[in-house]
């Protein structure tokens, strides 16, 4: 038995593309390592081709130097951003199956983080798409589980770029 076929049904086709252990919310530890390199690494990608292509225009610009903003990036950001996501995605799954939920979710994160830097949308479309997803599994458990999880992912993803911003300066 494949991992793919221990997943629901009504994840497909996200469940093919994903490690099956994204969409069992079993083992907080292990699952927040899985999902960390699932946004960092890809993201990092993202955001070297982005800005490749886009220059200083596809990163936002955040003072350096700041432990303030090092708190707002790893621990506010990450909170009130899942409890805003949480919110929006609870709604979207009482009329949409869980797969659409969250590529509406993922885009529309990605369109607001747009907002603050044209290409910036094009990196954070894919973290927000694996926080949405977890989102949802982790619900399953738990409303408060959910929210703990998808907040610590949102922080671990946050926590070596701001980092960079304070020790750069």
């Amino acid at each position: 038995m494949t991992s793919a076929s221990l997943v629901a049904p009504s994840w497909k086709p996200l469940d093919r593309a994903l490690p099956g252990r994204l969409f069992r919310a079993r083992e907080p530890l292990p699952y927040l390592g899985t999902a960390w390199l699932l946004t960092f690494l890809p993201a990092l990608a993202l955001a070297a081709l982005v800005g490749a292509v886009a220059g200083e225009s596809a990163q936002p610009d955040f003072p350096l130097g700041s432990w303030t903003v090092f708190l707002l990036l790893v621990i506010f950001a990450p909170v009130a951003e899942t409890l805003i996501m949480g919110s929006v995605l609870l709604v979207l799954r009482s009329f949409l199956p869980p797969v659409v939920a969250v590529a509406l979710s993922s885009a529309g994160w990605g369109v607001a983080h747009s907002l603050q830097a044209p290409a910036w949308g094009l990196v954070i479309w894919w973290p927000f798409l694996i926080f949405s997803t977890a989102f949802l599994v982790w619900r399953e458990r738990s409303l408060l589980l959910a929210f703990v999880m998808v907040s610590a992912m949102h922080a671990l993803h946050n926590v070596v770029p701001a980092l960079g911003l304070v020790l750069k300066s």
